[in-house]
Formats: structure tokens, sequence, C-alpha cells
């Protein structure tokens, strides 16, 4: 299982929800035979997984998707920034120890609405350096992670990112105005997993610089921002 894939979980006894839930892969723990989901209670179906209890077994797909890359020459020169928001920051935490373990420690920039939303810093901290925003002010610097002092003040070779959509807009935005290599993990609603239901589909632009759709479920989640048509 590799950092930015995720798992497709499926929803048993109950009629309002026939379709699995996408849940980002949180940690991978081989040695203690350990898989971690981080799930938001949103709706019936992540509801249901909050009510699990130990013991019980869940169905589910894995592992699914193409995730983050672990090699980048900018890195080396400039250091790597993982940009989290919500409970988007569930796939960094596995991105942060596979980079550890392979000798690069990241930077992570985290932000939420309050003290409160902020999750598992503790847990970051194990694996580099940790930044966090908050709209209220409540912890770290106040205002939206486009808005950290880290950025004015460091560069950074490679930033990958997840979070709710307009905050990854303005982080690829960023990344392009400063010419830093950049990756995002898109939210696309994905049923399937496999890309055979075509409900998550994003139109992209190929390497010949021709748009085309692909399933984001299958060809992504992750994808170089310069693929995307945000910035059009």
């Amino acid at each position: 299982m590799e950092p930015g894939q995720f798992v497709e979980v499926r929803i048993d006894g109950s009629p309002s929800t026939f379709l699995r839930r996408p849940i980002s892969i949180n940690l991978v723990d081989y040695q203690l035979n350990e898989l971690w989901l981080l799930v938001a209670v949103v709706g019936d179906g992540t509801r249901w997984m909050a009510q699990r209890k130990v013991g019980e077994k869940l169905n589910c797909l894995l592992p699914l998707g193409r995730g983050f890359s672990l090699q980048s020459g900018q890195t080396a020169l400039h250091g790597r920034l993982l940009v989290g928001g919500g409970v988007g920051v569930a796939p960094l935490l596995y991105l942060g120890k596979k980079l550890k373990e392979g000798g690069v420690e990241p930077t992570f920039l985290l932000g939420a609405r309050t003290k409160r939303d902020l999750l598992m810093l503790d847990e970051f901290r194990k694996y580099g350096r940790v930044l966090v925003t908050t709209e209220d002010g409540s912890e770290g610097e106040q205002g939206f992670v486009t808005n950290h002092s880290v950025l004015r003040q460091e560069r950074f070779g490679f930033i990958q990112c997840c979070g709710p959509t307009p905050m990854m807009k303005a982080v690829a935005h960023y990344a392009r105005e400063n010419h830093i290599e950049c990756e995002v993990s898109l939210e696309n609603l994905m049923a399937c997993g496999l890309g055979a239901c075509l409900c998550c589909v994003e139109k992209i632009r190929t390497t010949e610089g021709e748009a085309t759709n692909v399933c984001v479920c299958k060809d992504g989640p992750v994808f170089n921002i310069n693929q995307l048509l945000w910035q059009d």
C-alpha cells in the first residue's frame, strides 16, 4: 500500500448506503499488522463506520488508485512541503512516514477552522516539522494555509496537498506562481473505486497538451497540477 491510495468500505445492513465509501489510507504499520483509516462522520455511511466495535470485520477493497510520488530531485535541493486541510490531512501521515523512512524529513502545513478541528498533530510530529493555521487564530497562525509565513520565508522544491478543493486550488496557484512542482489528491465522488461507474470523471491535460477525461479513482486520485485544467 502506497501513500495517497484509498480503501472502498462496504456499508452493511443499511438500505440507504448501498454504495461503498472511499476512505484514504491514513497509516500502514506492517510490523503491527495495522491499517489506519481516519473517518469524518458526515452521513449514514461514515456514522455506521464510527459505530463499529473492536473485533468486528469490515468488507474492504484495497489498495486502490495511484498515490503520491516519493521521489523528486527538487526535494533534495529545497525540501518537501505537505499541505493538508481538515480530514484531508489523512493521507499525509503515511506519506510523511514513508518519506522519513527514505531519508527525507518533510514539513507539514496543516490547516483547520479551529484548534478543536486539528487532527493527529502528535502523530505528524513523529515524521517532520509541523506548522499550523486556524481560521479563528486559536492555534498557530491565523488564516488559511496559503497565508502562513513559511511560504514567504522559505523555498520548497516539492509540494504535495490534500484537502478541500478551494484550498488545493489556492495551493496549486501558489506553486505555479513560484515554479514549484506540486501534486494534489482530488476528492471527486467515487462509488466503485475501479473506473467502472464513471461518477468520478475529471478532465485533464495529456503530456501532448490535449484534454481528455480520466477516472480519478483509477488514474488518480493524485495528479500533478500541470495535468489539471484548474488554472486555465
